[in-house]
């Protein structure tokens, strides 16, 4: 009969059942994540050694009750270590490098606020699967974009200047000798501090079309005492200052934009001659056969729930984040680049390109 269910294979589905309760687990486990990111618990837990429930109530000021619960899911996701004997828990220093220390290289603490954020948009991104429109960035609650200033301020420190910039030694050479750079798409304003501090004769723009991280970067700038040497402005980036910069800088920035081949063709005018534009995407294929692995399956979902959505709220290209390299290079060539060339960079969340004009 037409409407008979299809024969099915009961072990495989039970463990195709057993797979989704784990994506679920992860999901409400990343709200307690969250939680612990928050409110510093993972950071009061870091280096304390074994703790009780009452000495990490101690440490916190928080709810012994709650922290139970907490410390629960903890010991159950293995993200802490329980010994029932004495009824503590300890967070193991790797763990702590990941979930409570900024300055680690490892650190990524900062995406349960990410993920916590994009979800809450999740019931007007299903609206837009309906109208094939989007989301716009104004309908974003504020730790989103605070969450991503986190998130790139890791890399910034432990890869922009120690492995990006020095891919490129003629870019170095003009910073050194006080050359000009901007950063299209720049958010908080990370990127463009961190090479005003590294370079202290060049000058840095930050250009980005929402004005509350522009403010945001203006704060940080005055805060890093290099606001003398770095500006912020709101703009687009179809429309930057003809022939003025050496170094153009993108960080994940070309894939959810509005009209990418306009950003890259602004780009272009806005450097000068010999300067060279820097691009970065996330290192993924545009294939998803190659995508089929835990980076593509976290890198399609924050497409959905924001990369592309944004930019279809516009009536954009939504290229989205899973972009690849073929489609970079048909951007940069109808973009007027002449020379397109992916730096020697060993990176598994990143891929780095030099665009010349």
């Amino acid at each position: 009969m037409a409407n008979e269910r299809p024969r099915i294979d009961m072990e495989r589905a039970k463990t195709v059942a057993q797979n989704v309760i784990g994506d679920v687990a992860s999901m409400v486990h990343g709200a307690m994540s969250f939680i612990g990111d928050r409110l510093g618990i993972f950071k009061a837990m870091a280096g304390a050694g074994p703790l009780t429930i009452d000495a990490l109530a101690a440490k916190t000021g928080l709810s012994p009750r709650y922290l139970r619960e907490w410390l629960g899911a903890m010991a159950a996701a293995q993200y802490v270590d329980y010994d029932p004997a004495a009824e503590t828990y300890l967070l193991t220093p790797e763990f702590a490098a990941v979930l409570a220390d900024d300055d680690s290289p490892f650190f990524i603490g900062s995406y349960f606020q990410m993920a916590q954020a994009a979800v809450s948009v999740a019931p007007k991104v299903a609206e837009a699967f309906r109208s094939g429109t989007g989301v716009t960035q104004a309908e974003y609650p504020a730790s989103f974009f605070e969450a991503a200033e986190r998130n790139s301020l890791t890399r910034y420190k432990h890869k922009l200047l120690r492995k990006w910039l020095p891919a490129m030694p003629h870019v170095v050479e003009k910073l050194n000798a006080g050359g000009t750079a901007a950063d299209v798409g720049c958010g908080g304003g990370r990127a463009a501090i961190m090479i005003a501090e590294a370079y202290p004769k060049a000058r840095l723009t930050g250009f980005d079309i929402h004005a509350e991280s522009i403010e945001r970067a203006r704060r940080n700038a005055e805060g890093a005492g290099v606001a003398d040497r770095v500006a912020f402005a709101v703009a687009n980036g179809a429309e930057l200052p003809e022939g003025r910069f050496d170094l153009v800088t993108t960080f994940d920035v070309v894939h959810d934009a509005i009209d990418p081949v306009a950003l890259m063709r602004g780009v272009r005018r806005a450097l000068k001659p010999d300067g060279s534009y820097l691009v970065q995407e996330v290192n993924v294929s545009g294939d998803v056969k190659d995508n089929i692995r835990t980076l593509g399956k976290m890198i399609y979902s924050v497409s959905t729930l924001y990369c592309m959505t944004t930019s279809l709220s516009h009536g954009g290209a939504g290229i989205g984040a899973a972009m690849g390299e073929p489609k970079a290079r048909e951007l940069a060539a109808a973009a007027g680049f002449s020379r397109f060339t992916r730096l020697p960079i060993k990176d598994d969340f990143a891929v780095l390109y030099e665009l010349r004009p």
